[in-house]
């Protein structure tokens, strides 16, 4: 879903204890999942799919000049049920992440958390 009302940006942003940027960002794409329909034998599968989509969506945003954050909502009941209410998702459609899309407001130094000692080659 593509949210640009800053009414129901706002709301979103409300529900969610670290989604405030929601409320200031022109765009809140907010990926849903219907687990099942994708991979019958293994519905849930759809977490994988829509992980991948929502960082293909953010490095996108990176790619066009714009910034993103996600803020994740599945699998948190309080944040799932709210998200549904708000954006009138059905029962069987589960609201994923919020995707803030934006100009950033602040230029961040890239940071890493890698750790070469973490890394196995060829067997753990």
């Amino acid at each position: 879903m593509a949210v640009t009302d800053a009414q129901v940006r706002a709301a979103l942003a409300e529900s969610h204890p670290y989604a405030k940027m929601v409320a200031h960002a022109p765009l809140c794409i907010v990926p849903c999942g219907e687990p099942g329909v994708a991979y019958p034998t293994t519905p849930e599968f759809w977490i994988q799919d829509l992980a991948a989509a929502c960082e293909n969506i953010l490095l996108a945003a990176v790619g066009l000049g714009l910034g993103g954050v996600w803020c994740g909502v599945y699998p948190i009941l309080e944040r799932v049920q709210a998200a549904r209410s708000i954006l009138r998702v059905p029962d069987h459609i589960i609201p994923f992440a919020f995707l803030a899309i934006g100009h950033p407001a602040e230029h961040r130094e890239p940071r890493t958390q890698y750790d070469p000692a973490r890394v196995h080659y060829d067997r753990w």
